[in-house]
């Protein structure tokens, strides 16, 4: 495979996707305060957090999980074949592998659907921009 035809544009929106729908997913309109409490997080420890460090490397490791995942599907995935694989991939790949942390350190169902469910449509929207974008 020749990773210089993946298409660089649609692997950044894809990153920039994910990390807005994170926004959002755990923010108080969707999953946020639910997250909170099964996360056993305060407003006041999320408020000390360095944001920019938080942030600014969340981006970058959104940035990286949609380049490989654009070089496992390759140049020209098929939209569907894309999407398909990329709810297998937070489903079956990222969220049952924090099932398995989960259940050693004792965490919460709740937790696990929030974040688990999080990195599910997280994949699957890499899939989709990824399939979409040729």
């Amino acid at each position: 495979m020749d990773i210089t035809q993946i298409n660089l544009w649609a692997v950044l929106a894809a990153a920039v996707s994910s990390f807005l729908v994170g926004g959002l997913w755990y923010s108080p309109v969707l999953f946020g305060k639910a997250w909170m409490q099964a996360a056993g997080l305060s407003e006041a420890q999320l408020a000390r957090a360095n944001q920019a460090r938080t942030f600014g490397l969340s981006l970058l490791l959104c940035l990286l999980s949609a380049s490989v995942f654009a070089v496992f599907l390759g140049p020209a995935p098929e939209l569907g074949f894309a999407v398909g694989v990329g709810v297998l991939a937070g489903a079956c790949w990222v969220a049952s592998s924090f099932a398995i942390n989960y259940l050693f350190e004792q965490r919460s169902m709740k937790l696990f659907a929030i974040n688990g469910g999080y990195h599910t449509v997280q994949f699957a929207l890499y899939g989709l921009i990824l399939g979409a974008w040729q």
